[in-house]
């Protein structure tokens, strides 16, 4: 089995900043303070570095990020659909504790979030989002697209099915009854929202991410 990579936890708006070691300790600056920003790094002097930098620069499409991708690969895929929003969810652990959230793919505006969880899975978190963005948008009679970076997301979506390998059990539970909301959801509504998958190579990490990576 091969040994977890360290991680170190940059907080630039909490209610501490600075850099973390471990993830709960973040976790707790972040937690019920709106408008938080963090994301990890695979070594302190990265995330000492990124404390003296615009967060912005770290997050989604930004100056900083270049494309490894060709002129005319770049030319082909074209620049993201800004009339839309994009989810995203993080799991500490596979299984772990788990979140997700939408927000809007030009201004970042959060507009849902949900958890942590206790335990879940990161696929667990994108269907969860997808769902949630589905509904949102109905009910806000929105014609904007969805962007997400998971394509197994995308497939349980269309199967109407979550088809997590994850038993459950008391310490899910409340994961698992949001999933069984969702599936219903999905059996019960129609919908006209065009779900994208999101190009991370082309744009940089999408929008909603959290940070973790």
């Amino acid at each position: 089995m091969s040994k977890k990579k360290k991680k170190y936890y940059t907080v630039w708006k909490g209610h501490k900043t600075g850099v973390f070691e471990k993830w709960d300790d973040c976790n707790a600056q972040i937690k019920d303070f709106k408008g938080a920003q963090y994301k990890s790094f695979s070594t302190f002097e990265a995330a000492k570095k990124a404390l003296n930098i615009n967060y912005k620069d770290y997050i989604g499409k930004s100056k900083s990020f270049k494309s490894e991708l060709t002129e005319v690969q770049l030319k082909k895929i074209g620049l993201p659909n800004y009339n839309s929003i994009s989810v995203d969810a993080a799991s500490s652990g596979n299984p772990g504790k788990m979140e997700y959230r939408g927000v809007d793919t030009k201004t970042k505006k959060q507009l849902f979030i949900q958890g942590p969880f206790e335990e879940g899975t990161n696929n667990i978190g994108e269907f969860l989002a997808l769902v949630h963005g589905l509904a949102f948008l109905k009910q806000h009679n929105s014609d904007r697209i969805m962007y997400t970076d998971s394509k197994t997301a995308m497939s349980w979506v269309r199967k109407k099915k979550c088809n997590s390998k994850l038993k459950r059990n008391a310490k899910n539970k409340p994961v698992y009854d949001l999933v069984e909301r969702a599936e219903e959801w999905l059996k019960t509504n129609e919908y006209t929202t065009t779900i994208v998958k999101w190009e991370t190579k082309a744009w940089g990490e999408i929008p909603a991410d959290f940070g973790r990576k």
